[in-house]
């Protein structure tokens, strides 16, 4: 169980924290509510004290004799402020603390995350870009606020992501605590997810079986490690990661640039998703019928190999320290053939992972070898997908310069 702090800033979407701090509850941690005094205007404190069973108090003169102001921030495993309206971002970048929360802020040593919400003028202003690059260079997350309807009628970016999404955000920052390997903070993350297609008719596509979730979790666990992440994502039916930067693409070629054109600004690059080998040569504009016959033959064409053209584009352009982790599905481990592939693909890591027998594709579990380019095997026992994201980014870390 872990001790928790939710603040709670003056938005409209103060209601929906209600809906976090239910799951926080129902999930074992013990969580005292702070909002602002202007929070209360939304959200009532006898509403905040009925759904956490703590006190709740605003300023720093209710029970003085705990010291509160102190001891909270030094007590919490973890600090959540949802909403964070422009406000309240820009009086904890100065360090200001006029109430409770921000006290609490400024005597925290634990991770701090920041779920902003607020109009799309507002989030975009120069001076609220300012104050997030501030918080994030000092090693707090903040999460990118979901794109869609807001106060009345306007709808953009600036909108509360969805209170299980941050749930889930605060979990794995909680269980990234327990890990000894470095932090990504303010890291810049590519991660590609799923499975490409390839279309043979307006009906029909040459797949894989790949759901993108060992990529999403990739991105998940990055993200609470402090990351700034992409992720290029074919045909995945999952929720987004809150926080992320989502590309949707469909094909192989598709990918192949969207990839290259992310890559220049990221520090690591993990591959995880399922690439078509081979396309058709011609698409069919009509769906193919038999007509009492077999069609012609399909005819393909080989398509280009994502991870050595990035690990290409590296050594030409850089940016130097880059890393860049593969990963390959095999349904028998070969490790003379994981080396070669390391080799030929010319990457940082090669995360070997059997599919298979209940293994890969589709579960919520996964094993795998990591070899090194520098001569290194790190076995990756059978785990949560991620568990094993989290094994793994402890290993590109430790390569990023």
């Amino acid at each position: 169980m872990a001790r928790v702090i939710l603040g709670v800033g003056a938005g409209i979407a103060a209601y929906k924290s209600c809906e976090l701090l239910r799951l926080l509850k129902e999930s074992g941690h013990a969580v005292r509510v702070i909002p602002t005094p202007d929070a209360l205007r939304f959200v009532g404190a006898a509403t905040w004290e009925a759904l956490s069973g703590e006190p709740v108090a605003t300023d720093v003169w209710t029970s003085v004799d705990e010291v509160p102001h102190v001891r909270l921030g030094q007590s919490a495993d973890l600090i959540i402020v949802a909403p964070a309206t422009a406000d309240l971002l820009a009086r904890t970048a100065a360090g200001m603390a006029p109430d409770l929360l921000g006290a609490t802020l400024l005597t925290a040593r634990c991770p701090v995350m920041f779920a902003p919400a607020m109009h799309t003028e507002m989030w975009e202003h120069p001076a609220t870009r300012a104050n997030v690059v501030t918080l994030r260079e000092r090693g707090t997350i903040v999460v990118d606020p979901a794109v869609g309807r807001l106060t009345g009628k306007d709808s953009g970016a600036g909108r509360l992501p969805d209170p299980a999404a941050l749930f889930d955000i605060a979990q794995h920052i909680l269980s990234a605590r327990t890990s000894q390997g470095p932090a990504l903070a303010l890291r810049r993350i590519l991660v590609s997810a799923g499975g490409t297609r390839e279309e043979l008719d307006p009906v029909r596509f040459l797949g894989n079986w790949s759901t993108g979730r060992q990529g999403y979790a990739f991105a998940r666990t990055a993200l609470a490690r402090g990351a700034e992440v992409t992720i290029v994502a074919a045909n995945v039916e999952l929720p987004e990661p809150a926080g992320a930067k989502v590309i949707q693409v469909v094909s192989a070629r598709e990918m192949h640039a969207a990839m290259l054109a992310e890559a220049p600004s990221a520090d690591a690059i993990v591959m995880t998703a399922a690439v078509a080998d081979f396309r058709p040569v011609t698409r069919s504009d009509a769906k193919i019928k038999k007509d009492g016959g077999l069609p012609e033959p399909i005819v393909l064409a080989e398509n280009p190999d994502i991870l050595v053209s990035l690990c290409a584009r590296r050594e030409e352009h850089g940016p130097a320290g880059q890393v860049i982790a593969g990963f390959a599905a095999e349904t028998d481990l070969d490790e003379d053939a994981a080396r070669a592939k390391l080799a030929r693909k010319r990457c940082d890591l090669l995360v070997v992972n059997q599919v298979g027998n209940g293994l890969g594709f589709g579960t919520d579990d996964n094993e795998a070898v990591v070899f090194g380019a520098d001569g290194s095997r790190t076995p990756v026992p059978r785990q949560s997908k991620d568990g094993l994201a989290n094994a793994v980014w402890d290993l590109v870390a430790a390569r990023i310069k």
